[in-house]
């Protein structure tokens, strides 16, 4: 819990919000331009689908003149018995409302729920209380988010997305629905055939990936009727974002094309990629125009005039050419011309672009070194382009790229890769470092985002990460966490506060660099003898499963909380998570010491486990397979489409591509998967391994490999099985049963994982440990303890080990 103390000192530095941060005049237009009073009426509906009658209670203006240039400001004041809420934009005045109801009345809304009890009378603010942003732009989205997780959306989800975001702040959104529809037009018109755009746009599951030109076709094709429905749904996606005074960014030709264009222009220049992710050449190695193509600016002209058309346009376009592309060539003539060619097929159909950029790219330091960096930037004028750093808090790009050699940037955090499903965040980073950037000498900072990849889980992290908007100086995180679990569950509860300080100083606070934690969990990735190697712990799990104790102690009290059910059940599934763990080690120690007994035993420990898992993921609504599935389905104006859009739901969260080509990147912790697909692959797995010690043969990965795609994973994606769409048990009651059955006795796990702490800490890989101690101390009677085996281990290895232990 020292970490308290250390952020406290902290908090009390001051970190003032006028930073030298660079003022860009070429931006001044990417600002709303929709009327403060339908801005203000786009308010006053947020308020009304939150808290109904109460939003008589609210008096709501906008006044664009008001604060600091290029900031938005809010002002709070009581008068005339009501809350009056003054923004700047729509956005500002949303932020406002939010900023108000969580911290006077104690409200708390985020995608797991809304916990919205404002007492009779509203809480007085006798002085106006102003509020101004720290920075231009608070930009949200990936462009993987819109696959990962929006892209089973109907109107009703996507109200709800947009009212989060004005009320957390966001003004630079994402808007990439619909696109398709538009490239269709563009290349009929351009004379291709429907059949060439078949086999170029990817499924609903991966149009993100065929949008950067990573794969084409996997997935596909898209209907007419897919088609109508997006443009339908884009419609009114933009309609809202502006009338909140959002300013939503838009796609543009970033030069990927259909690889059937030289059928029908002959003399035109392309190149090809290379392959991405392992996929076949049905889908790989896309085309590239070459960027001094003539019909690279027609074709760019082209498509932004067709979609400005149909949707408008508020001048700020996304495109990414090489992300995860490696460029034809790293000469530096030949990237600035790319990137000019880029921006100038923006130009071409809008004078005022902007073209938003993810810096993602930038990380392949095999081909990105700084003079392509710098080369592909220059290729655009100064302030013309903003650069995404988008891994921020764990991998910021600004500080070795002199602010992206002087063009603006947004800080992002990107935290979650694939829409994964467990409990982790980088939390000192986001406390201190977009307020630490913004004080650099000659930063070009001009904004915060979230970029994560796939959305749904840990709510905690984009609540804490968007206070950053006005946030001028770090909070005490432990202070902050224990409000936190106020605001949510609607009460004080001292069990329930604590157990989010222990969460927030350790779960939620990885320093070490380990940024996959979310994505490596065992259960969801492919067995093999060797997962030890990826179960880096960066917390103190001891402590961790004491947070889960005073969980299950508040539930007794916080029975009435559906926010509460909802992170009851998420301790316990990572509880779980981290339990398997160990349940997997003495299954590979008995096959290791050739003890078929024990690793029959053991194995079926773990699969009970798994079997446990999916009762309890089962009753929260948020943890169903089936609701994914029924969601794409709903999608489908015909039967086609409808199995279709379920073999792309159920591909994406297993083995993404045809043949595993990115096998369990998406994996999720939903009940009827954990049923249905995982745990059938840990049972062949097992089933493969007692097999190999009754034979006297090693066991066989790659046989496994073969079999488990043929009996497991293959025939999962192609199936039609329904599963439930709504839950079946208690919360409550399941997670006790879960937690009397496996938290006692705690000395076995703590002993496990503190060692498995200092292996990961100190970058030692568990298994060749384990290996080595029991080919040294092999033990043939099957009597040993697995207790006694970690413990006498870790004194080999650890001196210390043994006190600890004791």
């Amino acid at each position: 819990m020292n970490i308290a103390t250390s952020l406290l000192a902290v908090s009390i530095l001051c970190y003032h919000a006028d930073v030298t941060a660079k003022e860009f005049s070429t931006l001044d237009h990417i600002r709303t331009h929709t009327d403060p009073d339908v801005q203000k009426e786009a308010v006053r509906g947020l308020i009304w689908r939150l808290v109904h009658d109460r939003a008589a209670d609210f008096a709501i203006s906008i006044v664009p003149e008001m604060g600091s240039r290029n900031r938005d400001t809010f002002v709070l004041l009581t008068k005339n018995g009501k809350l009056s809420i003054t923004g700047s934009s729509g956005v500002a005045a949303s932020m406002g409302f939010y900023y108000y109801i969580k911290l006077f009345c104690g409200a708390h809304i985020s995608w797991a729920g809304v916990q919205v009890a404002l007492p009779n009378s509203l809480p007085v603010i006798t002085k106006p209380l102003t509020e101004t942003t720290n920075d231009r732009f608070r930009y949200y989205q990936n462009v993987c988010t819109v696959s990962y997780s929006f892209v089973w959306w109907n109107w009703t989800r996507w109200e709800q997305e947009i009212d989060w975001m004005a009320m957390n702040g966001i003004n630079l959104p994402l808007a990439f629905n619909g696109q398709e529809a538009i490239w269709q037009r563009v290349y009929l018109s351009l004379g291709f055939t429907q059949e060439d755009l078949d086999t170029h746009f990817g499924g609903p599951a991966f149009l993100a990936w065929s949008r950067m030109g990573n794969m084409h076709g996997w997935g596909g094709p898209l209907s007419s009727s897919w088609h109508q429905q997006q443009i339908t749904l884009q419609h009114m996606i933009l309609d809202r974002m502006r009338a909140l005074g959002m300013i939503p960014v838009l796609p543009a030709f970033a030069g990927h094309v259909p690889l059937t264009i030289t059928k029908y222009y002959p003399n035109v220049s392309i190149s090809q990629f290379g392959d991405w992710g392992h996929f076949n050449e049905s889908y790989c190695c896309t085309a590239l125009l070459n960027v001094n193509d003539p019909l690279f600016i027609k074709i760019g002209k082209f498509f932004l005039f067709e979609y400005i058309r149909e949707f408008g346009t508020d001048h700020i376009y996304n495109a990414d050419t090489f992300n995860e592309l490696e460029p034809p060539s790293s000469s530096v003539d030949y990237l600035q011309n790319a990137s000019k060619s880029v921006y100038n097929a923006m130009v071409a159909g809008d004078p005022q672009a902007i073209w938003l950029m993810q810096g993602w790219m930038f990380r392949s330091v095999r081909f990105w070194k700084p003079p392509q960096i710098k080369a592909l930037l220059t290729g655009v004028p100064k302030g013309k382009v903003i650069v995404l750093d988008l891994y921020s808090e764990i991998m910021p790009l600004y500080e070795h790229t002199k602010s992206f050699y002087g063009q603006p940037f947004i800080w992002c955090m990107l935290h979650n890769f694939g829409g994964t499903v467990a409990m982790y965040g980088a939390v000192e980073s986001i406390n201190k470092n977009p307020l630490r950037a913004r004080t650099l000498p000659n930063n070009t900072m001009v904004g915060i985002g979230m970029t994560p990849e796939g959305i749904n889980q840990n709510n905690v992290m984009y609540e804490f990460m968007m206070e950053n908007s006005y946030r001028k100086r770090p909070v005490n995180v432990i202070i902050w966490a224990m409000d936190y679990a106020k605001r949510r569950y609607g009460q004080n509860n001292d069990f329930s506060a604590s157990a989010w300080t222990i969460f927030m100083s350790g779960i939620y606070n990885c320093t070490t660099g380990y940024h996959n934690g979310e994505r490596d969990v065992l259960l969801v990735n492919t067995p093999t003898l060797t997962k030890l190697n990826h179960q880096a712990v960066w917390y103190d799990v001891s402590e961790f499963f004491i947070g889960w104790d005073y969980m299950i102690k508040a539930s007794d009290t916080l029975v009435n909380s559906n926010l509460f059910k909802y992170d009851l059940v998420d301790v316990s599934r990572q509880s779980l998570q981290l339990i398997s763990i160990y349940y997997y080690a003495q299954i590979i120690q008995a096959y290791k010491a050739k003890n078929i007994t024990n690793l029959v035993s053991s194995a079926a420990a773990f699969l009970e486990l798994m079997t446990d898992l999916d009762r309890l993921l089962a009753t929260d609504e948020h943890f169903l397979l089936g609701k994914w599935l029924e969601d794409a389905k709903a999608c489908a104006c015909s039967e086609s489409d409808k199995r279709l859009y379920e073999y792309n739901a159920r591909t994406q969260i297993t083995t993404w591509g045809p043949s595993t080509e990115i096998l369990d990147y998406a994996n999720k912790q939903w009940s009827g998967l954990i049923k249905n697909y995982y745990r059938p692959r840990w049972q062949l797995f097992i089933t493969e391994l007692v097999e190999s010690l009754y034979k006297g043969i090693g066991f066989n990965q790659t046989k496994y490999k073969d079999d488990v795609f043929r009996l497991v994973e293959k025939p999962f994606t192609l199936e039609t099985t329904i599963y439930p769409n709504t839950t079946k048990g208690d919360q409550i009651a399941v997670a006790k049963t879960i937690h009397k059955k496996y938290r006692l006795p705690t000395w076995k796990y703590e002993k496990f994982f503190a060692q498995l702490n200092k292996w990961s800490s100190s970058g030692r890989k568990f298994t060749k440990h384990a290996t080595r101690w029991v080919k040294k101390h092999r033990m043939t009677n099957g009597a040993y303890s697995f207790d006694g085996w970690t413990s006498t281990m870790a004194e080999s290895l650890y001196p210390s080990f043994k006190q600890f232990a004791t």
